[in-house]
């Protein structure tokens, strides 16, 4: 079923697209949700790994620049969350029968027909390709630091020479066997021990953070950075607040759907000022010296070695549930949504190898940000806004989606290339 431009529902594609489980269909099946419970979920889809490159990222912005760009990245996030509700809403009273839009992808499909949900499943591979690409860089670089072998593989070969490489490719095996588990309802506990660890993690680096700059407060502290620091810092942003996927599914499991605006704009601040309060308080912690991973800057000694162990427990297992919306979509188009172990194991493979080459955890962010979240979170909710809205739209409600698909393509592709340029001289470097 797709909408075309007159808003009239047309049949389009088999009605069973919609038996097909989706890239958001949730870890369990969920009762509805109360306000507590949907604003847990929003911080538990929202928050993540990204987190720990924030004090790096305000050592080369600036940390007034990093906090304008945090809090002006979580109002767009927000806004483009709102554009796929509203143009949810009115399609679901286009709709013919009992279908109904349960995800972005299913949005995508019946605002432009299979082109939409092209766009849409691409961006979301790419997407959680990216966000495991980034796992492994941070448990190779992590624990390199805490136990390095001076010639990983003893192998003249780049992909085995590394320290990094040998950790990486220890994790390997163990992948093929996790993402080899056909059914998240039986990694759902994985899930809440990730979220437990995460959050643990977070709070002990906040406290040293706090220990470290009282002692000795660094000089080398900068509100502002660059032009080309900013788009870096834009793409660690736009990485960190990427969630845009599961507004539709949290969406619809609410009791209350009238109130779900303002839990999530809440959701939203808090998420923003811990993000914010995280990355100003590392900075200052460490100054010039912080580190693409800012755990790396944490002394040697038991508890700082927990964390690092800890987050490094919590990204392995968090990396096959962030792997299976890409194996949804894989499946779906070219085994007919059934499972199959093989595709699964070279998407692994693949993302090992990429992760093998890249040496900064904080650039390939900014990289996944610039390139694939931007897409996600500002252009396509707007492009399908737009296209469901234009009729009935005046030219203030034109002017702010159109303009705001004109400032995603212009941050996707500034953000891209200054992060490519950043990540091509660390490689120089390394």
């Amino acid at each position: 079923m797709a909408i075309g431009c007159n808003g009239k529902a047309a049949i389009g594609e088999s009605s069973k697209e919609y038996l097909l489980p989706k890239e958001e269909t949730p870890i369990l099946e969920n009762s509805k949700s109360c306000l507590p419970k949907t604003f847990a979920n929003f911080f538990i889809a929202i928050v993540g790994a990204g987190v720990l490159g924030l004090p790096y990222t305000f050592m080369k912005t600036g940390w007034i620049t990093g906090l304008v760009t945090l809090f002006s990245v979580a109002a767009l996030t927000y806004h483009g969350m709102m554009l796929l509700i509203h143009t949810r809403k009115r399609l679901d009273l286009s709709l013919i029968g009992d279908s109904k839009i349960s995800s972005f992808g299913d949005l995508g499909f019946v605002v432009c027909g299979p082109i939409g949900r092209f766009a849409v499943d691409v961006m979301i591979v790419l997407a959680q390709v990216g966000f495991c690409i980034g796992y492994l860089i941070f448990i190779g670089n992590t624990l390199s630091h805490l136990l390095s072998l001076s010639k990983g593989f003893g192998i003249g070969i780049p992909l085995f020479s590394s320290t990094k490489s040998l950790y990486i490719w220890g994790c390997f095996p163990f992948q093929l066997g996790l993402t080899s588990i056909p059914s998240l309802t039986l990694l759902a506990p994985l899930s809440i021990f990730a979220d437990v660890a995460q959050i643990g993690a977070m709070g002990v680096v906040m406290v040293e953070d706090v220990m470290t700059f009282t002692n000795q407060w660094p000089s080398d502290i900068h509100a502002f950075g660059t032009v080309s620091t900013f788009f870096y810092g834009l793409g660690v942003a736009l990485y960190s607040f990427e969630g845009v996927g599961m507004a539709i599914p949290l969406e619809a499991e609410m009791k209350d759907k009238s109130k779900y605006g303002k839990i999530l704009a809440l959701s939203m601040f808090l998420i923003a000022l811990i993000y914010g309060t995280f990355g100003v308080m590392g900075y200052f912690a460490f100054g010039s010296s912080t580190k693409d991973i800012v755990t790396s800057n944490m002394g040697k000694g038991v508890l700082s070695t927990l964390v690092k162990v800890g987050l490094c427990i919590n990204l392995f297992f968090t990396f096959p549930l962030m792997l299976n919306p890409a194996f949804e979509v894989f499946e779906r188009r070219f085994c007919d949504g059934n499972y199959c172990v093989w595709m699964r194991w070279i998407l692994v493979l693949g993302v090992t190898l990429v992760a093998l080459l890249v040496p900064n955890f904080a650039d390939f962010m900014s990289l996944v940000g610039s390139s694939t979240c931007c897409t996600l979170g500002f252009i396509l909710p707007a492009l399908f806004h737009y296209q469901v809205f234009k009729e009935d739209m005046d030219r203030k409600g034109a002017f702010f989606d159109l303009g705001l698909i004109a400032l995603g393509v212009f941050f996707g592709v500034s953000g891209t290339w200054y992060s490519l340029v950043e990540m091509f001289a660390d490689a120089k470097n390394v």
